[in-house]
This record gives C-alpha cells, structure tokens and sequence, in this order.
C-alpha cells in the first residue's frame, strides 16, 4: 500500500506562469470516465479530506479500482467517489534525452509521484475557514492516448464527504523537474455531471515554484457572487497576475503590468539605432506589457524575450505552424536570407519584366542559413514551407489584385477603388469645405464631364459628392527630415475625389506639399489627370506618392497603432483587474489571442530601430515617432467603434432604422458596408451578455473588478488617451505587387528645369520604376505581406463558438445567445456572398474586379483575403 501523500501548503498566492500563449483546442469531447487506463492490478489510493475532525481535521478513505477503471465500490455511506481526467498536452520530442525524459515523467506519473491534485469545494470547511478540500496524486502507468499523438489524459480518484458542495476550483502541483502544460481537468463522479476546469497553461515545477497554480471551475461569477469557499482564492490569483512591478520577471511568473516603449532602440549596438522612449507626455503612447529585463541605455533587447520563451514551447508542443511561428520564423531565418542574397547588389527595378520576375522565376536564396534554423527544427519547418519551389527558391503567389487585370492598378477607377475597398479603407472622408485649393480649383470650376449639367465644386459639396484622403497635417512635420534620409523622397498629401451619379469614384486633384522656404513660402503642387503622355506620366507619380503616404499610415497608425498598440493596454487591464471566473473575461478571453505575442516580435523585429518597417517604410527612424504623432492628434477611444468613427469622417449620416444606426453616404462602400453587419451583431450579442449578468439595479457599478479594470485602462495604459482585420488580411492581395501600392518613394516628381526631367521624357517608366522600393526592400516588404496575410491552420474564427464559451455556461441562456450569434453571422456571410453578385456595385463586381471578401466571417487557412479571427493574432 502506498504511504500517505504529502499534503500541499497552505493556499497561498497561486504558482504563477510564463507568458500569455494558447494553445491549439483538442477537438472532440475533452475526457471520459472510461478514457483514464490505471495500472493492472487494483490500486488503492489515499484522499486526504478536510472534515470537522477537530483532532486532526482529516479523513481517510480507501477505495478499489479495476483495471478498467470503472468503481468497485464507494468508500462508506458518508462519501462517494471520484475521478479527476487530466488533459496534458506533450511536448514534441526531438532529441533521444528529451524522449527519456517523457518516459521518466511517465513513470513517475505512474507511481503517482507526479501531479498532485487538490479539489476544492464551493462551501466553507467550518474548522480551515477555507474552501472544504480533497487531494490525490494522478496515478497511471499507461495514459490514455486521444486524436491527437501529443495530447494524453491522466487520472486521480479522490473520495469526497456527502456534504462537500460542489466543486469550484482545483490546485495543480508540479513535481517533475520541468514544466508541463495542462490543456483541462475534467471532474467525474458528481450527480450534476461532468464538472469541466479549462486550463490552458504551463504548470510550472515546484523546484521553481512551490506555490500550487489555480485552475476555477468553467463557471462565470461576478465578484459579489463567489461563492464562499473560493472567494479568497479569487483574490489570491488576482494578485499574482498583478505582481509588485520591480524585479524581473521570472520564467514561471505570468504577471501583467505596463510599460513604456524604451526598448525599441539598440544604442548599445550603435547610436544609428537610438530611438526615443515612446510612452512619454512628449511622445505619448499606448502602454506595453513590462518584462522587467534590465536596463542598458535603454531596456536590453535580448532576444529570448520573456515572451518568446513561451512560444517557444508552444511551437514544440505541436506540429501545427501557428501565425506567430510562422512570423517569427520570417523574421529570424527568412529575411536574413532574402538580405544576404540581395544586398549585395541592391538595385531598383527598371522595367516591369524586373517585377514578373519574383511571380515567375522567384528569388534563387543563398545557401546559407542563420544559425537560428539550424538549431531549432521546428522553426526551419515552419520557414521550408514558406518557399513555394524547390529548396531555397523564394516564389511568390500573383496578388489578387493584378490576377484578374494585371493592369488594374493603372486606372483612376481602381486607385478610388481601393480608398472603398482595399486593404485600408479607413481613411477617407467626406470633404466640407475647400478653401486650401480654392484659389487653384475654383469653387465654380465644372468638375463632372460627363453629366448634361457640368456640377460646380460648391454644388458636388454640397450633393456629398467630393471626398478626401488627407496625410497633410500628420505628415508635414516629418516631410523636412524624411526627405534627408538616403533614398527616401516624400511629399504631405490631400487627393480629392469625386462621386458621380453613376456611382464610380474617382480622383480628380491630389495636392502633394513639402515644407515651406523662404523662397517658396507655399510649395504646394497641384497635379490633375491630363491627356497628353507627360501629363499622365506625372499623374502615375503623384498617385504613386498618395499610395506611398497611405501604406505607411496604414500600416503605422490604423494597423499598428491602433489594432496592435492600442489594444495591448486594454489586455493587461483584464487580466490584471479581471478574474478568469468573471463574466466580462469569459467573454473577453477567445478575443486576446497570441496578440501579446505578436506585439512582442513586432518591437523586436518589425517597428524595432533597423527593423523591417523603417528599412522599408517612408517614415524610415522616424516611424514610431509619427504613429505617436498620430496617437496624441488622431486617437479616442469613443469615435473607434466603425459607426462612431463613419460618422466622423462623414460617410455615414444617424439613422436608427439600419444595421448599426447609420447610413451610408456612399452606399457602395464595401468595407463600411459589410462592417456595420458585423458591428451590429457585435453589438446585439455583448449587450445581451451584459443585460443577462447586470440585470440588477447598480450591478455594474458595484462591480469592483470591471471598475478598476476600467479606470486602469483608461489612465496607466492609455496615457488619458481594436481596427478590424479588413485593414490587414488584404496585406498582399493588395500590396504584392509594388507599384499598386509602393512602401516608400526614392524621388521626388522631377519637375520642369531639373536635371532629372529631361531623363523622364526620354524614359518615363525608368523614372517611374526607380522611383520605387529597390528589389531588396521590395521583397522584404511582400515576404511580411505574405505572412501576414496568411490565415493559420489552427485560426479560430468569429462564427465559431469557442471552447471557453462552450463549456463555461451552464446557464442556457447564454447558450442561447452565442448560439443566435453564430447563426447570424452566416446569415451576414450569406448577404455579403451576395452582394459580391450585384452588377449594381461596381466596387465589388465588374471586369477584373476581386469581390470583397474581407470581412467574410470565415476562411480556410492561407491567403485567403477572407475570414475574421477571434484575435488580432498577425
């Protein structure tokens, strides 16, 4: 018989954990009764059990089980039994120690030597004054194997008194030497059913943390609701979340706090690489999460981040190449590669045949590899199948928006086009007034060719029918050190469009500007379609300098900024503030996928000083201080709901009787259009939610989590300061292909008595192509693209109901209303497949033109230039 098990601490502060990562969900039901396979021979278990035995506060309790695992028998009249079914997902070995050492954590699970489980009732024990308790160790020589060869279950049985109440949390004790990760415990035995605990976290060794990790039962409660028996564990694992904000952070800590962004620069390395602290009162910004890494000249930069650790395992867990694998994978081991074969002789493009030529031949890498991909397999994998021929032969797939008209991207039609329905449709408004280009338009200037009664400026105004799309009074400040950048050439633009009747858009005036001199106080140009061959091949420059300015805002200040940055703080205050039982973090949960992560390998690789982003972006060093710029003038978080922000930017009008209460001034406005859908079934399921758990008078404010959740966010976070994803799986569909929309300008317009105007009569597609990324920074920009762009295998879907939600609400009627969610969004896939078929709507349907699929709710995996994920996970 086995000695009796060691009885765990006392419930102090939970063990905490590393990183933020979850992990793929294993489909199917999650455990069985029968499942857990124990040793042949009968075993027999002992189960601690707190009592009001006032001489030692236990019992104890023996039972048989056969080599089934079904009962024999109960262990008395006052006490029936249980089992607790652990879900554990293996790590993947590679290496013959890593394999000995899965069998040796086998057999010490085996014995039962290796996980000890403490249940813990609702009720109050009247002598501990704490949660009514059970314990056993998992016990199994052989655990159950399920669809999945990494995922195992594991089994404890526990006896439990007749009046212990139901269970409401559980305490996971580590006693391997490493970590492993706990996907669910599933508890048997009780007369309401199953009683599901999702866990979804590394429990980490009692070697580097004694402290027992908490896992609650899938039960939603508001604060003043917890029961008794768990209410100070609630607190307890609310405090380790929070940390106290001073030392560094420990592998097995899993604490949420703010930072500023004092670790994008490398000054260490070299002083071309410093970069102002963002987060400041001069350089406001979104707080990031604090890893508590040691400062240099500024925070160190060490690339095994605290975060990355956490990834890493992830990605040995499983085979699957998840989004951040597959990102981190093209930061460390493709660009590296796509640098050393091209740098070397880093040239422009001169004809278009240069930019076939990545479609069709593709880019033949070195072969050497960083060392990163040697060492670590899985992340070679991963970047393998980024290759589409062959071993190192780099090819890319036609974009979408040159595969049905390659020459689409020349038209006025398609540039307007794209303000509606490309991957940036966030940024035009509708124009009021027109003062700045009075004098060079005129207000009684006939502006519509085409209509019997030419329409005047002040008239088209006035009828709704001019637009802008204006970087001027965001960029200008930064026009005079942009352009002293080697190679790097910008102007601040304004481009107005017209709306005719017959519902097509299209550009009419773009006004590019640089800094006023003394000698030219204005310097503003004005350009505007002509005729003749000069003409028009200005026209192609100036539009090429407005795509320019709108890649970088887009994907600086409505991707970065405001989907990635900004959302970060929102995701710290929940955790921080909310407990995992409260209702609002239920719901809030599936939506904070893998973001901190990715927002992690974007500081160190992508918006880092030398990162992709400034070596490839107009603003260059200078990027995150203009999406500061834009964060201070531009942000508030009461106009980013879509409807809020429309009206606005004056594309919508208020009207009550439409999905999300306002109209479309244009009604062909695809992104708008099929957005409002999807906000308003948003909107009707979170207000349900929140109705259901606030019926009372005074709930929320009484509410002391979702308060100060609240007032965290909005002061510590945001500095008294989420776009969709239509703004970023259309990465490259629609930038693929560089002249459609060029990440940067090398020259500025050559205008009449330069040196370069006589050499852009003589080869205007020269000048035009030159003027444009190099094929380095080119293909390092539509390798990000790519990825971005790119669903993973394991994406979980708005349309899909998720595991947490599933098993979290044993109330119906929160069933009910995730349920009605779901079957509204196909029905808003339904319409939006639709309207893709309407010849009404010329911005979704015509010759060559993509349908909008963007804000499809789902997709398969790829690039798809469809599907919305739960998360902003890429």
């Amino acid at each position: 018989m086995l000695t009796a098990q060691p009885k765990p601490t006392s419930l102090r502060r939970p063990e905490a954990i590393s990183g933020f990562g979850r992990h793929q969900r294993l489909t199917g039901k999650a455990a069985s009764f029968s499942g857990f396979r124990p040793s042949r021979r009968a075993a027999v278990i002992r189960a601690v059990i707190s009592s009001g035995d006032s001489k030692t506060g236990v019992e104890t309790a023996e039972k048989s089980v056969e080599s089934n695992g079904s009962l024999v028998s109960s262990s008395g009249s006052g006490s029936i039994s249980v089992r607790a079914v652990i879900t554990i997902r293996k790590k993947m070995k590679e290496r013959l120690s890593e394999k000995i050492e899965d069998q040796w954590e086998s057999f010490i699970n085996g014995i039962g030597r290796g996980i000890l489980i403490q249940l813990i009732s609702e009720d109050i024990d009247p002598v501990t004054k704490s949660g009514k308790s059970v314990e056993s160790f998992v016990r199994g020589w052989l655990p159950k194997l399920s669809n999945n060869p990494h995922v195992v279950e594991y089994g404890a049985d526990l006896t439990v008194p007749q009046d212990f109440g139901q269970p409401g949390a559980i305490l996971v004790t580590n006693f391997h030497d490493k970590e492993f990760f706990l996907m669910e415990v599933v508890v048997h035995g009780f007369s309401q059913g199953p009683i599901f605990f999702w866990a979804d976290t590394w429990i980490h060794s009692r070697k580097d943390n004694p402290e027992s990790r908490i896992i609650f039962k899938n039960q939603a409660y508001l604060p003043s609701q917890t029961p008794p028996g768990i209410k100070d564990l609630r607190h307890e694992d609310l405090l380790s979340l929070r940390g106290n904000r001073k030392e560094e952070r420990k592998l097995h800590e899993r604490v949420y706090d703010y930072d500023v962004y004092n670790d994008l620069g490398n000054p260490d390395k070299s002083e071309e690489l410093a970069r102002p602290v963002a987060g400041t009162e001069e350089r406001p910004y979104p707080r990031r999460c604090r890893t508590g890494r040691p400062p240099t000249l500024t925070e160190s930069r060490n690339p095994i981040q605290f975060m990355f650790l956490e990834m890493k395992r992830l990605r040995r867990l499983s085979r699957t190449l998840f989004s951040a694998g597959r990102l981190k994978a093209l930061l460390h081991n493709l660009i590296p590669l796509i640098v050393t074969t091209l740098s070397s002789s880093d040239v422009p493009f001169t004809n278009f045949s240069d930019i076939d030529k990545l479609y069709n031949d593709g880019v033949l890498l070195k072969e050497e590899e960083p060392k990163e991909a040697k060492k670590n397999k899985i992340l070679a994998t991963v970047m393998n199948q980024m290759f589409t021929v062959g071993d190192k032969l780099l090819k890319y797939d036609l974009p979408a928006i040159i595969k049905r008209d390659r020459f689409a991207w020349l038209r006025d039609n398609e540039f307007a086009r794209q303000t509606l329905a490309g991957v940036n449709p966030v940024n035009i408004a509708l124009l009021k007034i027109l003062k700045y280009m009075a004098s060079r338009v005129g207000n009684h200037q006939r502006i519509d060719s085409k209509r019997a009664s030419r329409i005047s400026v002040e008239e088209a105004i006035k009828e709704k029918r001019l637009f802008i799309l204006d970087y001027h009074d965001l960029l200008l400040p930064f026009i005079e050190k942009l352009n002293a950048l080697p190679d790097r050439k910008a102007y601040a633009s304004r481009t107005v469009f017209y709306y005719s009747e017959t519902g097509v858009l299209r550009p009419i005036v773009i006004e590019l500007s640089l800094p006023p001199t003394s000698s030219s106080p204005r310097n503003k140009y004005i350009f505007t379609h002509g005729h003749d061959a000069t003409t028009n091949w200005i026209w192609k420059l100036a539009k090429a300098h407005v795509c320019s300015n709108d890649a970088g805002v887009h994907q600086l200040v409505n991707h970065w900024l405001k989907t990635h940055a900004c959302m970060e703080p929102y995701i710290i205050a929940t955790h921080r503030q909310l407990s995992s039982m409260h209702p609002i973090y239920k719901l809030l949960h599936p939506h904070m996928r893998y973001t901190m992560e990715i927002n992690a390998l974007a500081r160190q690789s992508l918006i880092n000083g030398g990162g992709i982003i400034e070596a490839c972006f107009s603003p260059g060093k200078y990027a995150m201080e203009l999406s500061s710029a834009a964060y201070k003038s531009l942000w508030r978080f009461d106009v980013e709901a879509l409807p809020a922000d429309l009206l606005q930017r004056g594309m919508a009008v208020e009207d009550p009787t439409v999905p999300g209460g306002v109209k479309l001034v244009i009604e062909d406005y695809p992104y708008a259009a099929d957005g409002l859908l999807i906000w308003a079934a948003i909107k009707e399921l979170v207000e349900s939610y929140v109705e259901h758990y606030y019926s009372e008078p005074n709930s929320i404010s009484s509410d002391v989590e979702l308060q100060a959740g609240g007032m965290r966010s909005r002061t510590r976070g945001t500095m008294t300061k989420g776009k969709s994803h239509a703004i970023n799986f259309g990465q490259y569909p629609f930038g693929g292909y560089p002249p459609n929309r060029p990440t940067l300008m090398r020259k500025l317009i050559p205008q009449e008595g330069d040196a370069e105007y006589e050499k852009f009569l003589q080869n205007p597609e020269y000048t035009f192509l030159t003027s444009l990324p190099t094929q380095l920074q080119a293909t390092k920009v539509m390798a990000v693209q790519d990825t971005l762009s790119t669903h993973s295998p394991d994406e979980e879907y708005l349309n899909q109901l998720h595991h947490i939600h599933r098993l979290s609400f044993n109330d119906p009627e929160v069933q009910k209303l995730f349920e009605r969610f779901s079957v509204k969004l196909e029905e808003i896939e339904r319409i939006i497949n639709q309207r893709n078929k309407n010849i009404q709507l010329k911005n979704r349907n015509g010759a060559g033109v993509p349908p909008y699929e963007l804000l499809l709710p789902s997709s398969s995996h790829g690039v798809t230039g469809r599907g919305i994920p739960n998360s902003i996970s890429i």
